[in-house]
């Protein structure tokens, strides 16, 4: 595997969100063998005045994104290979229709990106890198001649077709993204299939799990959460986005069904469509509101089955999930619908429902039939996803990359 390169890395996501990132988790494991530089999404005016008074994700910023100072961090815990990197404030132009004005604005944000990447290289004596863009179409398409990443990765993780906020202007960006990069990676089939109409070289790179951490649920007894204190029912649990995804029927049903038991919504909400199905109102239902991912082995060890309910749609058609590797380490019964080819691949450790009353049998089903040989074959069958397996599938990719230039004179 080809370790000598360093790894510039931006993402859709800043490293301290408080669920899983694609782009972080890269990062995270790139780091433990070459230097990484994790380059923030980049913050605009707008976002600034407007999140500045609500938490420190931004105050903490502040010196960067305003003045370019003390843009560089450190994170306690993880590898000193890791560096952080905040550029100054940007632009907010996604509202903006394609032509003049959007073009002449973007540019203008180029200048602030690109000019942290040449500051980046100087200060850190940078020469031979890998430049990874994971799923920010919107920064970085056009590099200027003085700024030459040895290779141009891109990553996509969702169809960004089926997004409307980022669809006006990110289905274009994400083209030239695929068109310009030597490699671009996807993380489900669909995407794969998706990006080959832009990129003769499209890679098929699955999500993982922070099988370290996850392990936790398994290995250590870990305090019951608050919600769940004076609790001794069964625990249904699903953790991440309460958001669009959700198929709330499925989980209407699953409550009426199983009014015996608690379903426990974990994470940040983004819509209020379980409100309009009137979740929140059922006594059985916990929502618990965003959590750190650390705090999430916690959860999962005291919950006695997984849910993974997405709806039918085009965008989750090309989801290959986090949570479902996440959940087998932990070692719990896994029920998901059958919403995408992927997570077919998992129904030999999970329960994989084609509708919505399956769906709620199967709550039953998993509880009833769960045993420490179920819990091995599942951490088993985890333990191929993590991150370091797709860091080492990606060296394999570049190491292909590296064999055609040297036939070739150049890359693809």
């Amino acid at each position: 595997m080809n370790r000598k390169y360093d790894i510039v890395l931006v993402s859709t996501s800043r490293w301290d969100n408080p669920y899983s990132s694609v782009g972080f988790s890269f990062a995270k494991e790139f780091s433990k063998n070459n230097r990484v530089f994790y380059i923030d999404h980049p913050i605009s005016v707008k976002e600034f005045l407007s999140e500045y008074s609500k938490g420190e994700m931004i105050k903490s910023r502040k010196p960067a994104l305003l003045y370019g100072k003390n843009k560089y961090r450190k994170i306690d815990g993880a590898s000193d290979n890791l560096t952080i990197v905040t550029p100054k404030l940007t632009l907010p132009i996604n509202w903006l229709g394609e032509g003049v004005v959007y073009n002449y604005l973007s540019k203008l944000n180029d200048r602030i990106v690109y000019s942290t990447i040449r500051e980046l290289i100087k200060d850190y004596n940078i020469k031979e890198y890998v430049f990874f863009n994971s799923y920010d179409p919107f920064f970085f398409v056009n590099f200027p001649q003085d700024i030459k990443p040895t290779i141009k990765v891109y990553q996509t993780i969702d169809d960004i077709s089926q997004e409307a906020y980022i669809a006006r202007h990110g289905i274009r960006l994400e083209k030239e993204q695929a068109s310009g990069a030597d490699v671009t990676l996807a993380t489900s089939r669909e995407l794969s299939r998706i990006m080959s109409k832009y990129s003769k070289k499209v890679f098929c790179v699955p999500n993982a799990a922070d099988f370290s951490l996850f392990q936790r649920a398994v290995n250590e007894e870990l305090p019951k959460p608050t919600e769940l204190i004076g609790i001794d029912k069964k625990v249904i649990t699903y953790t991440g986005n309460i958001g669009t995804r959700i198929n709330y029927s499925i989980l209407m049903k699953v409550v009426k069904a199983h009014p015996d038991k608690i379903l426990m919504m974990v994470g940040p909400t983004s819509t209020d469509d379980y409100k309009k199905v009137g979740l929140e109102k059922f006594p059985n239902v916990i929502f618990t509101g965003a959590k750190d991912i650390n705090e999430l082995p916690a959860y999962l060890q005291h919950s006695d089955c997984l849910l993974i309910p997405f709806e039918y749609s085009l965008l989750t058609k090309s989801i290959y999930p986090l949570k479902v590797n996440e959940y087998l380490t932990a070692g719990k019964p896994v029920i998901s619908t059958a919403f995408s080819d992927d997570i077919k691949d998992f129904q030999d450790v999970a329960y994989i429902a084609e509708n919505e009353d399956q769906f709620v049998s199967m709550v039953d089903l998993a509880l009833q039939e769960d045993s420490d040989e179920l819990v091995e074959k599942r951490i088993k069958k985890a333990m191929t996803n993590t991150w370091e397996a797709r860091v080492h599938q990606f060296w394999n990719i570049i190491e292909e990359v590296e064999m055609a230039q040297e036939k070739t004179g150049a890359l693809y």
